[in-house]
C-alpha cells in the first residue's frame, strides 16, 4: 500500500511546460507555452502573498501533514532548456524551488515525442545544464526514458523505462531522484505499483485538481498553467476548489 496525503489545507502543486514565447496563433500545444513575462508575474504574485514555490522534496513534509504553511508545488515537464533561461532567473529571485521532470535518454536533444503531432521541436537541457539547473537550488525529477505511453508497453518494458530512467538520471544528479510524472497523465495501477517498486516518494498525473489529505503520494493531481492563465485565474485555480471541480 502507498502512502497517502495528510496535509490539512488543498495544496495546488503547479505544472508548467515551456516558458518561453508562443508560437503563432494555430500552432499544435500552443496553450503548453508559457511566456517568460507571464511566469514573472506569477511569481512575484505568490511572493506578494505571502506563498513559497516549493520543489517536490520540499513539499512532500506538507503533504505528509509534518508541515503547515503557505506553500505552491512548482513542477516543469520534459526539461526544456528555456526552464533554465527563462525560468530559473524569476525562481533565484523570489527564493522558490521546482522539481523538472527529465527524460533520461532525450537530455540534449528535442521533444521528438510531439514531432508526429506537428509539434515545433525545442532544445531540452543537457546533462551540463541540468547540472547548473541542480546547483541552482532545483531539483531534477524522472519522467521515463524514452516519453513513453506506459500502458502500450509490456510490464517488464514499463518497469525498465521507471527503474533505468531513474537510475540513468541518478548518474547526473549529486543525490536521489525520488520523483516521478507519467508521461502523457497515462498509467494503471499496475504502474503505480511499479513506482513504488522503483523507489519513487511522489509521482505526478495530469488529472486536474488540489492535492487533497488522503490522496495518493503517487496519484498526485497537479493544476495546469497554460499561456492563457491570467492572474485572476491563477487565484482560482491555487484558492478556490476551481480545478478539484475538473478533476476527472
Amino acid at each position: 500500500m502507498t502512502a497517502a496525503c495528510a496535509n490539512a489545507a488543498p495544496i495546488a502543486v503547479l505544472v508548467y511546460h515551456q516558458i518561453a514565447p508562443p508560437p503563432p496563433k494555430g500552432a499544435p500545444f500552443r496553450s503548453l507555452y508559457v511566456a517568460p513575462e507571464a511566469f514573472s508575474r506569477q511569481m512575484r504574485f505568490f511572493s506578494l502573498l505571502g506563498y513559497r514555490g516549493l520543489s517536490m522534496s520540499e513539499l512532500l513534509p506538507y503533504l505528509r501533514g509534518e508541515k503547515t504553511g503557505r506553500v505552491v508545488g512548482i513542477t516543469f515537464d520534459d526539461g526544456y532548456l528555456n526552464n533554465l533561461t527563462h525560468a530559473l532567473p524569476v525562481l533565484r529571485r523570489h527564493g522558490f524551488s521546482s522539481t523538472c521532470y527529465a527524460v533520461s535518454q532525450r537530455l540534449g536533444q528535442t521533444n521528438l515525442w510531439d514531432g508526429p503531432h506537428g509539434v515545433a521541436q525545442t532544445p531540452l537541457m543537457d546533462v551540463h545544464q541540468l547540472r547548473l539547473w541542480l546547483g541552482a537550488g532545483q531539483e531534477l525529477g524522472a519522467h521515463t526514458r524514452h516519453h513513453v505511453h506506459l500502458p502500450e508497453l509490456a510490464l517488464a518494458a514499463s518497469l525498465e523505462e521507471l527503474a533505468l530512467g531513474k537510475a540513468e538520471l541518478e548518474a547526473v544528479a549529486p543525490g536521489l531522484v525520488e520523483h516521478f510524472c507519467y508521461p502523457y497523465g497515462e498509467y494503471t495501477d499496475v504502474h503505480v505499483a511499479q513506482t513504488q517498486q522503483a523507489g519513487f516518494a511522489t509521482a505526478t498525473t495530469t488529472r486536474r485538481g488540489r492535492c487533497h489529505a488522503g490522496q495518493d503520494l503517487l496519484q498526485l493531481s497537479r493544476v495546469p498553467v497554460v499561456r492563457s492563465t491570467t492572474l485572476p485565474v491563477l487565484w482560482l485555480k491555487v484558492f478556490t476548489s476551481y480545478e478539484d471541480r475538473r478533476s476527472v
